[in-house]
């Protein structure tokens, strides 16, 4: 059941194709919050708190948490979270890297609506392969991960996109890509 309901769901989320931008206004507690780790960019209203409440139930820490928690706050922070069950406010989740930014409550839509029209008009097949190499990074011995990065760099090198970034560059102006 835990394989077809929230790791799927968390598996769509790091498998999706496209950067996912998530806004926190509240509390993300277990599951919930492994729907934040698994994200690509995560905005923060000031308020919010992110909580790994398994231990609070006896619940084995799941949705992926631990996989996901370990790589972006290492071991021992990875471990205090899940066994001693602490919420944790916006500011230091922002310092361990579990968000990308903190906003005040009136202000956290237009922060991530900002975030997300840069990656609207962005390169997507770069910020697609981009998203597939940060994946793979940490699980991926350093020659195949160079590997994996020469690959990606061929696929962009043909694209619209990287032919209007360098342009815009000599042009001196913004660029104005396309996408797929």
């Amino acid at each position: 059941m835990l394989q077809q309901g929230w790791q799927r769901l968390v598996t769509s989320i790091l498998d999706c194709d496209k950067p996912v931008v998530t806004v926190v206004k509240g509390v993300a507690a277990g599951a919930g919050s492994s729907l934040v780790l698994a994200s690509d960019i995560v905005v923060m209203s000031t308020g919010a708190t992110l909580v790994e409440a398994f231990v609070h139930r006896g619940i084995l820490p799941d949705s992926g948490a631990i996989h996901l928690l370990t790589r972006i706050v290492g071991l021992r922070k990875a471990a205090e979270l899940l066994m001693l069950g602490e919420s944790v406010d916006a500011a230091t989740c922002e310092r361990l890297g579990l968000v990308n930014r903190v906003a005040d409550p009136d202000d956290v839509d237009a922060v991530a609506e900002e975030l997300v029209q840069r990656l609207a008009a962005g390169p997507t097949v770069m910020l697609t392969l981009t998203k597939r190499l940060l994946a793979v990074s940490s699980e991926s011995a350093r020659d195949r991960a160079f590997e994996q990065e020469a690959w990606a760099a061929e696929v962009v090198s043909h694209t619209a996109d990287l032919q209007e970034g360098l342009l815009s560059f000599a042009e001196r102006r913004e660029p104005r890509f396309q996408g797929f």
